[in-house]
């Protein structure tokens, strides 16, 4: 989370699992701010050292009543990321924390345009701002023809380019909880999320989705920040 931290790139094929875990405050850190910062930059740096990346901590507060803080981590194996989820809930800083809500999706080709990669896999740096999201096609989507399907991604792709500013890492989650996707995109500007997001409502995909809730969106921070968000 520093102004010198490289950002990994991995091919459009490759096998990533990533986890977004969010939790609420419900009692303050029994450590100081400095322990809070060393403690979170060695469990970032241990992760690290397993290829457990941290894509992102991010301050959710305010945004809802029921959340404050967001790890953004993706890995090879969903194991390693149920070790790392593990690990920050006994850590001293996460034992004041109660998750409010956890997904785990994983990285495959697009099935019809293979140009179409997670910003997080093809190497592009994590922005200032996330929002994150699970969502549900509807029943009659996966039985449309393909050539329909991929000319309604076609147009939903369009509008999105409308933006550039915003970068989209999308993943499935099939069978790995209630979702079908995962969805989360980043920018350093805050309202160009808001803009794109009502953009593309009014994209023809809008008649085969049945869910798309709950949001999460926050801010990175550093693990300094952590303290900050937590006191």
């Amino acid at each position: 989370m520093t102004s010198s931290e490289t950002t990994p790139s991995y091919p459009s094929d490759a096998m990533r699992y990533a986890g977004y875990f969010v939790y609420r405050r419900v009692s303050a850190p029994t450590i100081n701010a400095s322990a809070v910062h060393a403690e979170m930059t060695e469990f970032v740096g241990d992760l690290a050292a397993q290829d457990v990346v941290t894509r992102g901590i991010y301050d959710v507060s305010a945004m809802r009543a029921d959340a404050d803080l967001m790890l953004w981590l993706h890995a090879p194996t969903a194991e390693a990321l149920q070790a790392a989820f593990r690990r920050f809930r006994s850590s001293a800083t996460g034992r004041g924390l109660a998750p409010t809500w956890s997904a785990v999706g994983l990285h495959r080709e697009s099935e019809f345009n293979k140009t179409h990669v997670p910003a997080f896999i093809d190497g592009r740096p994590a922005r200032r701002w996330v929002a994150v999201y699970p969502y549900l096609r509807s029943y009659e989507w996966y039985l449309l023809p393909d050539t329909e399907r991929a000319a309604l991604l076609g147009e939903h792709g369009k509008l999105g380019r409308d933006y550039p500013a915003v970068q989209n890492n999308t993943i499935a989650a099939f069978a790995l909880n209630d979702y079908e996707w995962l969805l989360a995109v980043e920018s350093d500007e805050l309202d160009q999320i808001v803009d794109l997001m009502r953009h593309l409502r009014s994209s023809a995909t809008r008649r085969h989705v049945r869910l798309e809730t709950p949001f999460f969106t926050g801010r990175r921070i550093d693990a300094a920040g952590v303290a900050e968000v937590l006191a």
